[in-house]
């Protein structure tokens, strides 16, 4: 009460419960200690979280990353638990490309009005996801945002760390014309290009539960096939062969990630040769998008590229599909401006 005996303003009634959220954090203490291992020195409930890196670990290296509005498209589902594990899946995926081993996960989940059980499908399947590929969830934040998310919208963030060994940081400056490039299969639109996906579902009035024969599935079954993680075949691969570079194929598709890992003087040129999952197709179609909009919003089919010696070529292919990854081999390297040809 306030100093005149009425009722004042709270932070409840502004839209934000705290008691709430700390019953839901209480909750999830112990699915986020299922991640740790003798490293965490610091996990849930401290300010910061903290993990000793081994002697001699070389490299820390942390990327970080949202899910995008791939989000809007789960929750309208019902389906928020593929977002949890998809953030943790981009991070290790951005990690392996510099060569580094995943060690710890911070989360952010934003929302107007808390959901305690969609934040808990949340980080039960981040959990699950860290356990997987050897990251200890650390903690995170929840953040209760009335006014700046509408209805049952949420964001949700990652920030991963890894440590890279000092000699096996993988930087892109090895590359030279005569390099193959292999591309790893997606599983379809990763976490990239859903607001065009999106505007093309909202203008096609296309029924996301209704089977549709071209996709084999229904569109919501295909739009929310989860971000691949590529992170554990990839370290496997490293005992045995070093890529010169490695590239996460997310926004700006193909031509914008892979020009990423090559020096000066190197070019991609990419034939083509790999299987597109009919959901791309089926997009291009509903929306009438042009091939250029496509290949640059897109992943088209490639979740990952790995540029190899040629000597190599068949090895890695080999260490992939005994993975159960299907890899391809989708073009080489040549002399010229930085950039990416094709397909």
């Amino acid at each position: 009460m306030t100093p005149d005996g009425r009722p004042g303003l709270t932070y409840r009634a502004a839209g934000v419960d705290v008691d709430a959220k700390t019953r839901l954090l209480d909750r999830l203490t112990a699915t986020v200690a299922s991640t740790y291992s003798p490293a965490v020195a610091l996990g849930a409930g401290a300010f910061a979280g903290a993990v000793a890196l081994p002697v001699g670990a070389g490299f820390l290296v942390a990327t970080v990353d949202g899910v995008g509005t791939k989000a809007l498209l789960a929750r309208r589902c019902g389906r928020d638990a593929v977002v949890g594990a998809d953030i943790v899946a981009h991070g290790a995926n951005d990690l392996v490309c510099s060569g580094a081993r995943p060690l710890a996960f911070l989360d952010y989940v934003a929302m107007g009005r808390l959901d305690a059980g969609v934040v808990a499908t949340l980080v039960e399947a981040m959990a699950d996801a860290c356990r997987a590929v050897g990251a200890a969830l650390l903690g995170g934040e929840t953040a209760e945002m009335p006014g700046v998310y509408a209805g049952e919208a949420y964001d949700v963030v990652g920030t991963m760390l890894g440590v890279a060994p000092p000699d096996g940081l993988i930087t892109g400056t090895a590359v030279r014309p005569g390099d193959r490039i292999v591309g790893l299969a997606s599983t379809g639109l990763h976490t990239n290009g859903y607001a065009l996906a999106r505007r093309v579902l909202d203008a096609a009035g296309i029924d996301l539960d209704a089977a549709d024969p071209a996709l084999g599935t229904t569109p919501a079954d295909a739009l929310l096939q989860p971000h691949r993680c590529y992170a554990p075949a990839v370290l496997a691969l490293l005992e045995r062969v070093r890529p010169a570079a490695v590239a996460h194929i997310t926004g700006g598709g193909l031509p914008a990630n892979l020009a990423r890992v090559l020096p000066e003087g190197c070019r991609a040129r990419l034939t083509g040769a790999w299987p597109r999952p009919p959901v791309f197709d089926w997009l291009q179609r509903a929306g009438r998008i042009a091939d250029d909009e496509m290949r640059r919003t897109f992943n088209l089919g490639v979740g990952l590229a790995l540029v190899v010696r040629p000597r190599d070529t068949s090895v890695v292919l080999g260490h992939f599909a005994g993975a159960g990854l299907p890899a391809f081999d989708i073009g080489e390297v040549v002399e010229g401006p930085r950039g990416v040809d094709g397909p």
